[in-house]
């Protein structure tokens, strides 16, 4: 019985996995999740429509061509009252066309805006690499979870397992009179409690797996799960004052409201330029035509072109040119204490899964330790109880603590590895690269 126990619990779990050994690897969940996921699917279009803004910032330093053509028909009646009222009908044609050609010499908030466009595309980048940085995270999470389901539900169903056979074991020792019923009972609430956490494990995996259908887009054929006994390494660099630089000044978060700040800033400029004057470069060329009048007799065609420069200068445009310049200033200051709160964040951040990853490998490293102990205690109580040393509930506790044991073990392993997702998040390093290192640590 004391060498079954182990086996037992063993096939299980394998039972458990099985599922899950032989299937999709978490790369491979990463890239149904590009090719599925709405909201990365919303990131991509952004950033297609935010490098749009370049040649639109462009279009203000570049020269504009307009094409104009026109054409009439005239029917003039005209009387007239000299020595006698005389009438006369007048009928002719006007048509012609012109071209114009303008070039901007000068106007200063054309230039800023082009340079302001340049930072928009920036920023569109940046808000795009928060956005995969996000659908790895959540990829992960959405694997972990599964992989974590799973686990607990084979728990449960091998503790049941367990739990039976010493149920048995009591009832029978109680058949021979080398146990009380107190014995009997113990052990069938513990089997009644561990049939009601299964129904929740298998539940709550359904729910899981329902959230990874959600950000893959199918149901999840097999996942594969950590090599048993997989070690984890601490992250590098192995200084959380690194970490937290390098999330102040990389992370995509501040990237992104540190080219708003950018912006907001020439938007200033831009709008002091309302005060300036403008120069521009224009040309025109146009052919006008006259048919013959019915009166006159005779028509006319006519060909211009003119070449110049225009200089406009604001003198005074109600207030509206200083109220906008005050607007920007504002909305600079708010540019700028947003990037504050974005690097705090960021920061914090960094902070927060620095200390989870370190917190997570010292559980595991705890676990691990606890593991051997608690399958220790286990046999030995087992064997107590054979030679009536230990009663039974002692042999259900060291199960429960064992079962116990190795699900938290599995819990602190797969939250250490999100935490490193997330921290490298956090820093704006985190890439596919990252995938696939803890891709290898799979089955």
């Amino acid at each position: 019985m004391r060498k079954a126990l182990p086996l037992m619990i063993a096939g299980c779990l394998s039972a458990g996995l099985t599922e899950f050994s032989y299937g999709a690897d978490l790369m491979a969940v990463y890239r149904d999740a590009i090719a599925y996921d709405a909201q990365y699917a919303s990131a991509r279009a952004s950033l297609e429509a935010g490098r749009e803004k370049l040649p639109q910032g462009r279009a203000g330093l570049l020269p504009t061509v307009g094409l104009g053509a026109s054409t009439t028909w005239n029917d003039i009646d005209t009387t007239r009252r000299v020595a006698g009222a005389t009438e006369t009908n007048t009928k002719y044609n006007n048509n012609g066309w012109t071209v114009t050609l303008s070039q901007p010499l000068f106007r200063w908030q054309n230039w800023v805006a082009y340079t302001q466009s340049e930072l928009a595309v920036a920023q569109a980048e940046a808000q795009f690499g928060l956005a995969r940085q996000d659908l790895i995270v959540r990829a992960a999470q959405a694997y972990f979870d599964v992989l974590l389901a799973l686990d607990t539900l084979a728990t449960a169903q091998a503790q049941k397992v367990a739990i039976a056979e010493q149920l048995e074991s009591a009832k029978r020792n109680f058949e021979v009179g080398t146990a009380t019923i107190t014995d009997t009972h113990e052990a069938q609430a513990r089997y009644d409690l561990t049939s009601a956490q299964e129904i929740a494990a298998d539940n709550d995996l359904s729910g899981k797996r329902q959230a990874l259908r959600a950000v893959i887009g199918k149901e999840p054929e097999g996942l594969k799960n950590l090599r048993p006994g997989v070690q984890l390494v601490r992250p590098q660099p192995d200084d959380i004052n690194k970490w937290v630089e390098m999330a102040e000044s990389a992370s995509a978060s501040v990237q992104i409201y540190q080219a708003l700040y950018e912006i907001a800033t020439r938007e200033v400029e831009k709008q002091r330029a309302g005060h300036y004057p403008t120069l521009d470069l224009v040309a025109t060329r146009g052919r006008s035509s006259a048919t013959n009048s019915t009166t006159l007799g005779f028509g006319s065609d006519s060909n211009a072109s003119t070449i110049g420069v225009q200089l406009s200068i604001p003198i005074f445009a109600g207030g509206a040119v200083v109220s906008k310049d005050r607007e920007a200033v504002a909305l600079k200051d708010k540019a700028g204490a947003d990037l504050e709160n974005a690097r705090r964040t960021a920061a914090l951040n960094a902070r927060q899964a620095y200390l989870g990853v370190n917190s997570g490998l010292a559980q595991v490293k705890a676990y691990e330790a606890a593991l051997t102990s608690s399958q220790s205690a286990l046999d030995s109580n087992k064997l107590g109880y054979e030679v009536g040393v230990r009663i039974n509930i002692d042999v259900l506790n060291a199960q429960g603590q064992l079962f116990d044991t190795r699900q938290k073990l599995a819990k602190a392993r797969l939250d250490t590895l999100a935490a490193l997702l997330k921290l490298k998040a956090a820093a704006g390093s985190l890439s596919e690269d990252d995938v696939a290192a803890i891709n290898a640590l799979l089955e």
